[in-house]
Order: C-alpha cells, then structure tokens, then sequence
C-alpha cells in the first residue's frame, strides 16, 4: 500500500474513534492510541512505513516541548505562588517514593522501578486545563492552584530530561562523571541561549512579525534547529526542543506563536500516539492485567490522596483539596514520552512501555469521568476525607462581633470592590473565603471574617444567620449556590441573597430556587456596553475620555 494512502486510512480510523470518543466525553488521546492498536500488529497491521511513522513521532514531541517551553518563562515560579509549587513538588516526591515502592515489590529492576514511578507522578497538563476550560473553573482557587501545580511538574519534567540524558551516556566515565559534564555543558549552552533570547530573538521576531507565515517559520526552524544541536552535541532532541521554547518565552509574541504552533502539534503528536498504540502487544497485555490495575488504582486514588493531604497541611478546605486531588488522577503525555524515550535508550522494556501505555488508557478516562462527576462524588466521600484532615479545622476568626448585617461570600474582585461601599455605609458586614491567603490579608486590614467553604453544609450551619439581611456571593458555581439557597429554604431564613452565575440557564435556576437576584457577567458586560453606546454612540473623543476616567479607576483600585 502506498505510504499516503496508508496515512489517510490511519487518520480516518482516527478520526471515526474520536468522535466516538468525544460523545463519551473522553479525552482524544485514548482514540489516538486504540487506533494504533487497531491499525498495528495486534489489529489489522495496517502500518508498514514504521520508519516514517517514527520521524513525525518525533516531530510531535519536538514542537509539544517546544510549545511547553513557550510557557515556562523565567517569571513562572513568581506566577504559580507558594502553594502551587509546594503542592507540585510535594506531589511529585510523594508519588514517586510511594510508586518506586509498590513497583519494587512487584518485581521491577531498580532503573525501570525509578523510570516507572516517575512517570506515575506527572499529570497531563492538556487534559487538565481542557477540563477546567470546559466547566468554566480556570479561574477559580482551586483551578489557579491546579495549573500552577501543572506548571511546577512541567519544569520538574525539563530536569528529569536532562538527568536521563547525562545517565544515558554514563557507561563510559560513570554517572557522577558524566552528570557534571552534561550539567556543565548545560550552564554553557544556556548562558548561549541567554544571550541569544536577550539580544538576537527579539529583533529576529520583531522582522519577523510583521509578516505572520515568517513568524510561524522562523519559530517552527528555531525550536527544530535548536532541538537537533541539541542532539548533535549529546543532548537530546527533547531538551533542545523544551530549552528552544524556554529562549522565546519572554518574546511578546509568544500567544501567537504558540497558537500557530498547536495545529502542527496536534497532527504529528496523533501520530506518536498511534505510534505508541500500535507498539502495544494484546497477548502479552493479558499478563500484566494485575499491575496495570494496581498502578491504575495507585494513580487514580492515591494521587489525589497525597494532594489531599498536603493542601490540608496548607490550610485549606476539604473540597478545595479534593477537586485539586482529581486534577493529578491520570498520568501525562510527558508520561508517554519519558517511557518511551527510556525504551528508545535500552533503558526499559518493551513490557514496561506496554504498562504505561494500559495506565495511562485507564486513567486518562477515569479520572476524566472522576472529574466530570467530582460534585456528587464529593458529597458522597466527604464523611471519608474527614480522616485526612491532619491539621486542624481553623474555627471562627471573630470573636467579640458576633452579629452581622451581611455576609459576603468570596473576596475576589469584585468582593473587594463592594467593601468601600459597605465601610462607608457603616454596615456591619463579615467576609467568608475559603483561601488561606486572602484570609491572612483580612487579618491583616482587621475585617470580619470566617474562613470555610459554602459547599460545606456543616460550616453554613456555624454561620451566624440570625441577624444577617443580606447574603451576596462571588462564587458563580451552580451547585454551591443552590446548596446555599436550599440551606436558607430549610432554615426559614427571610434574607435577600445576590448570587453569581456563569450563564443564563444557571441565572434560570437560581431564581427558580429562591435567589433574589443574580449577577450574570455575560449580561451585564452587554448590558453596559448597550448603555455606553447610546452614551457617546461612536464619537472616538468621548470614548477617549472615559478611557481616561477607567484607566484612573482601575489604578486606583489596583494600587491602593
């Protein structure tokens, strides 16, 4: 068969079991894979042109690093914040002692036994935030933690790269010998790269911008070119991709050029995936069912178990924690990569690519269900997650002001930009949050407050309700806030409550449920710009002037 004819049928195959797939809400990636077990040896063995299948494999790691690189600028470790990071590296050490454990009673030599705990502990940073896109809750507390959390294990996945490739030419001088020269190495080519990516890459990609098909060419040759130095001068191609995208990180074409990257991604990352499927040998799967599932359980169950635990060690709430805990409960695409790279080197076995591969099937799609379902799931397991509160619940922060005219619920932006209201006014308010942080600045401005989550029935009954009239919540969370309205109803409160929605159908609900009125962003937002525009119509100097009057206000707000 042809070779563009054997592509296409591949890719069609591809493209039926996706949408199969997408109408059980399952991530891509599985359809990717299964396809390659269809079309390889253990299917129809389709595929005769491994050779080329392997080369665009390679491209997709390549530009997927590279694009991974994009997004770690030298500012990261300032942007994820203290918890993601503790979180993160937390995580990663805890997952990868535990597994390293578990799979040395299960019989694994000791260098797979390290590369199979170690690819237990990533999660998959583009399931995730697809995930958290979808339902809206990027940025939520827990959602900004999450992606801070994906952020950290990226950057621990760049130096676990470069670490393998130091081991992988250790035979000759020793791997302490051949890390410090590799390290060594290292700190020259990047100081190279930081003074190209200071001096020479801002004015290439400024040339270059100005027309975008030699923007998206130059980006795609510079991480190419850069990953197969890389290669030549003992490196891998993945470093070199993954530091190639580190150099252009700081460029303020990075949106861009990360956007015009993704498709070339997404094509030949299928590829590796179908690739890696079609490697998975049926026959010998059926012996390996029992650490497939007990690594599959491990991951699914004892990864957002060790989240848990180091948020409750952080301070913060029960569900906080457990929709964290449900964002690591499947192992990442750098996962794939790591075993298949190790395999590459003669490090593992085809048995362990095999493993990874099954895992990573199993709990990419239950943890998505996981996700998918966490509300429900959460009210069920929440009398269970008690037990793992280690630290202490944190009481009522307020002590001599016991009655309260209102109560606000989450101080975000627009929570705070309602407190010069209610301090002018002299109302007698309290703020409840469920972030440690932002409660540790209300100690600080020595504002009422309550530190707990709305979710949490037993908390709502703490709250002191009998004074309060008015009841304003930030949260836009649908399930939350009808939670707090059905409390209310069964407590006889006559309060007025204002609640935030994500959408008309979830403003709908509220107010079949009893809410007094709801803010829904989307409508305001139109709402105002209708009544700016039958203000100054398309005059561009009064338009000049209100810029001017916002531009004071949100400064004003920002900076006082």
């Amino acid at each position: 068969m042809p070779v563009f004819f054997e592509l296409a049928l591949v890719l069609v195959i591809a493209v039926v079991l996706s949408f199969l797939l997408r109408a059980l809400k399952q991530p891509l990636i599985i359809a990717y894979i299964l396809t390659g077990i269809i079309v390889g040896p253990s299917g129809l063995n389709l595929i005769q042109t491994y050779d080329l299948l392997e080369i665009f494999s390679q491209f997709g790691v390549a530009i997927l690093l590279f694009i991974v690189g994009l997004h770690l600028s030298p500012s990261i470790i300032r942007e994820v914040g203290k918890v993601s990071s503790i979180t993160g590296i937390g995580q990663v050490i805890f997952t990868s002692i535990i597994g390293f454990g578990i799979l040395w009673l299960l019989k694994f030599s000791l260098l797979e036994s390290a590369y199979l705990s170690i690819a237990l502990a990533f999660s998959s940073t583009i399931i995730v935030l697809k995930l958290l896109t979808d339902k809206g809750d990027l940025q939520t507390l827990y959602g900004k933690i999450a992606t801070g959390l994906l952020l950290v294990q990226d950057m621990i996945a760049a130096l676990i790269l470069i670490v393998i490739t130091a081991f992988a030419h250790s035979s000759s001088g020793g791997f302490a010998a051949s890390l410090t020269d590799t390290l060594l190495k290292g700190v020259g080519f990047i100081l190279l790269l930081i003074i190209i990516s200071k001096y020479v890459l801002p004015k290439a990609t400024a040339i270059a911008s100005k027309s975008s098909e030699l923007l998206f060419l130059f980006s795609l040759s510079w991480g190419l070119g850069t990953a197969t130095l890389f290669a030549v001068l003992g490196f891998s191609i993945e470093i070199g991709a993954l530091a190639a995208g580190i150099a252009l990180a700081s460029s303020e074409f990075t949106e861009e050029i990360s956007a015009r990257m993704r498709p070339l991604r997404d094509f030949f990352i299928t590829l590796f995936f179908i690739l890696l499927g079609s490697q998975l040998v049926l026959s010998t799967s059926l012996t390996l069912i029992g650490p497939v599932v007990l690594l599959s359980l491990f991951v699914l169950v004892g990864n957002p178990l060790i989240v848990i635990i180091l948020m409750n060690l952080l301070g913060y709430e029960r569900k906080t924690g457990f929709m964290i805990g449900l964002t690591v409960a499947q192992i990442s695409e750098f996962s794939l990569i790591l075993i298949s790279f190790g395999a590459r080197l003669g490090h593992v076995s085809p048995t362990v690519l095999t493993i990874t591969t099954l895992v990573g099937l199993i709990t990419i799609a239950g943890s998505t269900y996981l996700y998918l379902y966490a509300t429900p799931l959460f009210v069920h397991l929440s009398p269970l997650l008690e037990w793992l509160e280690w630290r202490k619940k944190q009481k009522k922060s307020i002590k001599k002001q016991p009655q309260f005219e209102i109560l606000l619920f989450g101080c975000d932006d627009q929570g705070i930009q309602l407190l010069p209201y209610f301090l002018r006014d002299e109302k007698s308010f309290a703020i409840v949050d469920h972030d440690p942080e932002v409660i540790t600045k209300l100690k600080q401005l020595n504002l009422a407050h309550f530190f707990g989550d709305l979710s949490n029935i037993e908390f709502l009954q703490e709250l002191p309700l009998n004074t309060v009239r008015l009841i304003i919540s930030n949260i836009p969370d649908l399930e939350t806030n009808l939670l707090l309205l059905k409390f209310l109803t069964s407590k006889q409160q006559n309060i007025t409550t204002i609640l935030s929605a994500y959408s008309a159908q979830d403003a709908l609900r509220l107010y079949d449920s009893g809410a007094s009125y709801v803010v829904w962003s989307h409508a305001i937002g139109a709402d105002h710009i209708q009544h700016v525009l039958s203000r100054f119509g398309y005059t561009l100097t009064a338009f000049r002037k209100r810029k001017e009057l916002e531009l004071r206000r949100l400064e004003s707000f920002l900076y006082t």
